[in-house]
């Protein structure tokens, strides 16, 4: 079958789902950044939202997700306005509609859709290698590739995601990373490459401090409680979790997050692990809030090497003491702090969740050091740096 085109935009709307239709922001005075992402837009709100949302303030962003599949018979592009004027732009694709095919039919609907706002500054932010497959013809003024995770190393990726990437490094004006250790890794492929670490909402998550009333479906739950956010996939080291909960029945695992990747069914069960789901980005802190030590139990495997959490300085921000698996970027960040404790082995770790729940009786120093280890360790800081940076490569 041939897709070859004209393609249609549906606008504020889906096909496939109700949605409220709501005015697309573009202005064509001011330059357009087109981020390609890996991440879906709506699935867990982090890096990607915190930077794009602020770059809307200057550029016309464009988000563009990876294809999903569409019962239509010809692809289509679903325009999503979302939050602080970011354009979600999601490409509906027929069944059979991949390999090469998918790719041509992508390349149709961006410059399509770029044509149509008849943008003439372009900038093209990547998150996902694979996107060069068809972007790589766009003629933008800068190349940013913001390396956030070793992609290569995740469960699932595609084989040709190395050879992606080393193309997207000879392109890239610019790489920033997520962490110090992947910089480390990456400066020696590029030049012009720079750390940007996790960073932090600190109002947002301080809120955590009040300690109000729980979430409904967390209210019954006992104390001590050790709590988790974010996504609970390979990088998670659910033997662990496991193994503390057993020695310390008393203990009560609150895990809040979508599980990906993984079968639930693997997941240990136990009277005190307590599985919440999926939590927006505003409903995080009320959950933080009612936790006595949050906890970081990531395994250490090749999807961990690199990466730099971004809920540590969230959860310090929320004035909860952390404990974590050894994550280089963790322990060379927030070792010597004496409330971001580091244990790799189960006994270790009941020892450092011991000493953290000693942390959290302590008031008072918990919230002066934790301000301190912040400082300016904020989105809008990381933002503002690397404006300065994408302003001297243009």
């Amino acid at each position: 079958m041939s897709w070859a085109g004209p393609y249609q935009y549906d606008i504020g709307k889906s096909r496939d789902a109700e949605a409220t239709p709501a005015e697309v922001v573009f202005d064509p005075k001011v330059p357009t950044l087109l981020c390609l992402s890996h991440l879906r837009w709506s699935f867990v709100y982090q890096r990607p939202q915190h930077l794009m949302t602020r770059f809307a303030r200057d550029f016309n962003v464009l988000f563009l997700e990876e294809p999903i599949a569409t019962e239509a018979d010809q692809p289509w592009l679903e325009v999503r306005p979302a939050e602080n004027d970011v354009q979600v732009l999601i490409p509906r694709l027929p069944d059979g509609c991949t390999g090469e095919a998918a790719e041509r039919v992508q390349k149709g609907l961006v410059d399509g859709y770029l044509d149509r706002l008849e943008v003439k500054d372009l900038l093209l932010w990547f998150y996902t290698p694979m996107a060069l497959s068809y972007a790589e013809h766009l003629k933008p003024r800068v190349v940013i590739y913001d390396c956030m995770d070793e992609l290569s190393a995740f469960r699932g990726a595609p084989p040709e995601l190395i050879e992606r990437e080393k193309q997207l490094l000879e392109r890239a004006d610019l790489v920033f990373t997520g962490g110090y250790s992947l910089w480390e890794a990456k400066r020696e492929l590029h030049d012009n490459a720079h750390p940007f670490p996790s960073s932090v909402d600190v109002e947002h998550f301080a809120s955590a401090r009040d300690r109000r009333a729980d979430p409904e479906d967390q209210a019954a739950i006992g104390r001590p409680r050790l709590g988790f956010y974010g996504v609970i996939d390979e990088r998670f080291d659910i033997e662990l979790v496991g193994s503390v909960a057993e020695l310390r029945p008393d203990w009560q695992f609150v895990l809040v997050g979508p599980v990906v990747k993984i079968d639930p069914a693997d997941l240990p069960r136990r009277n005190n692990i307590h599985y919440l789901g999926a939590k927006t980005y505003d409903e995080l802190p009320s959950y933080l809030g009612g936790w006595d030590v949050a906890i970081m139990p990531f395994a250490m495997n090749e999807s961990t090497r690199f990466i730099s959490p971004t809920k540590t300085p969230e959860y310090l921000a929320g004035g909860c003491p952390v404990v974590s698996t050894p994550i280089r970027d963790v322990v060379r960040t927030y070792g010597d702090t004496g409330i971001v404790r580091i244990a790799d082995t189960t006994q270790a770790f009941v020892e450092a969740v011991e000493a953290s729940l000693d942390d959290a009786a302590d008031r008072e120093r918990l919230l002066e050091t934790a301000d301190q280890i912040l400082g300016e360790m904020s989105w809008d800081h990381t933002w503002t740096l690397m404006k300065e940076k994408i302003s001297c490569a243009m």
